[in-house]
């Protein structure tokens, strides 16, 4: 009897322990939310990154000026230690805007807006004029072989599927089109390459990105444009109709040498384990054609913001919490993969890692990868999170510059927002900071620090250890 009363009482006794630890992490969580909602940094260091520096292409005179600003932010904030690490990133330019139109007849013309893609080679002094082969994507090519393509400009038209969820699915169904398109196109002796903007609304935006020509010659590697969505609806109805019409379309990038740049890392040092590492981070560069306040000035902002939330509440973190600001995601991920090198060659000993790089949106959730048993226990928070609406969380996610890495151990999470608008403005004009709403980036910024909290205190990296962890 003795024996089933202490059993009892020890149950008790456990249920109620955790029934404290659930109330405290409940407060401390308000607080970070009350914290960023009544007394945010976020949204005014957006405003300047945004309207007083603008586009951050790597390389620039603007990459350089957000670099000296974010590190003198993060220097007033009080950290341990704030500092640059160097990487070497590409540096290319648009040059003066880009001109197209489609020519149906002798003087019959009609303007269409393009915009060059990132590392994409300028046409010929006077342009590139030719007719257009219209495809569906990249293996369309082999169907029309080099008799059909050889001399024209290949227009890839394949859009973004409506049906998806996620955008950011629809997205990579696609994006190879972008990437690849002139590579591929080159083989079978195209004069271009025009592509569908990756967006699912119709506008007359052109998006930019990056694109590859891998190992294809010099003198093999033709110019590439991506075109409006409401133009690509254009030229493929007249396409139907008029199929010797031609495209005329002019460039006037450059490609220059490589350049130094940095990454920018600030941190707090772990009062218990110092040598354990959690990063949050985002990508202080953007394209050229907004100021790039959701990809990525939000996630920047939101990174700085975290450090903030535990200075301002007197949280003193169990591990080293290290924010970086990864330069050159855009077009080359060289921050990236210069941290996790200095990391390797360090010896650092990383066991989380938290990006966002999906805009400034209303935050949903979290995509993690994880083994099972460390994605079960942030799984087990989810309670706590369901107050302020947070309540996807999903395996498989992380972010481009916190994916090298990846070890086998780490835990890499991303924040999800909600994507619905995110393609809208994704490397278009209007991607500028009045597209972001100051509560829902507030609101994405305290959901980061709320699981960077909770990982802090509770730990991940001694459950499962050494099992293989999931993919993505």
């Amino acid at each position: 009897m003795k024996n089933c009363l202490m059993i009892l009482f020890v149950a008790i006794l456990g249920s109620v322990n955790i029934s404290n630890a659930q109330t405290s992490d409940s407060l401390t969580i308000r607080k970070i939310y009350d914290m960023s909602l009544l007394n945010g940094k976020s949204y005014a260091w957006l405003d300047h990154l945004s309207n007083e520096i603008g586009g951050r292409l790597s390389g620039s005179y603007n990459a350089q000026r957000a670099v000296e600003y974010t590190k003198a932010q993060l220097e007033e904030l009080g950290l341990d230690k704030v500092w640059l690490q160097p990487v070497m990133v590409p540096k290319w330019t648009r040059g003066e805007r880009e001109f197209a139109y489609v020519q149906t007849g002798p003087g019959e013309t009609r303007n269409v807006n393009i915009t060059a893609l990132g590392g994409s080679i300028a046409t010929p002094d006077g342009g590139t004029k030719a007719e257009v082969i219209e495809v569906q994507g990249l293996e369309q090519l082999k169907e029309y072989g080099k008799e059909n393509i050889k001399g024209k400009i290949v227009f890839f038209n394949r859009p973004m599927r409506a049906d998806h969820i996620s955008t950011f699915d629809a997205y990579g169904g696609c994006v190879d089109q972008r990437y690849s398109g002139a590579e591929e196109a080159a083989k079978y002796g195209a004069a271009g390459v025009i592509v569908r903007s990756l967006n699912l609304r119709l506008d007359d935006l052109p998006h930019t990105g990056s694109m590859s020509y891998v190992d294809t010659p010099a003198d093999k590697r033709i110019p590439a444009a991506a075109i409006s969505t409401n133009d690509a609806e254009y030229l493929s109805g007249m396409l139907k109709i008029k199929k010797d019409l031609k495209l005329y379309f002019k460039l006037n990038c450059e490609v220059f040498p490589d350049v130094k740049s940095y990454n920018v890392i600030g941190e707090i040092t772990g009062s218990e384990n110092p040598d354990k590492i959690m990063v949050i981070g985002g990508h202080l560069d953007s394209w050229d054609l907004g100021d790039g306040s959701h990809d990525d000035g939000a996630g920047v902002v939101q990174s700085m913001e975290v450090l903030r939330l535990f200075k301002e509440i007197g949280y003193k973190p169990k591990n080293t919490l290290r924010v970086v600001l990864f330069m050159n995601e855009e077009n080359g991920l060289r921050g990236g993969n210069k941290y996790a090198e200095v990391a390797r060659t360090k010896g650092e000993n990383h066991f989380f890692a938290l990006e966002s790089d999906a805009g400034g949106f209303t935050p949903r959730g979290f995509g993690i990868t994880a083994t099972n048993a460390q994605f079960d226990k942030i799984l087990s928070w989810k309670p706590l999170f369901e107050p302020y609406l947070i309540h996807y969380f999903k395996r498989g996610g992380g972010g481009a510059d916190i994916s090298p890495l990846k070890d086998g151990n780490i835990v890499l999470a991303g924040l999800i927002p909600d994507s619905q608008r995110y393609f809208d403005h994704h490397h278009a004009a209007n991607d500028t900071f009045d597209a972001v709403n100051k509560r829902e980036l507030e609101l994405g910024a305290a959901t980061m620090a709320s699981l960077v909290y909770l990982v802090d205190k509770y730990g991940l990296d001694n459950i499962n250890k050494g099992k293989k962890q999931l993919k993505d």
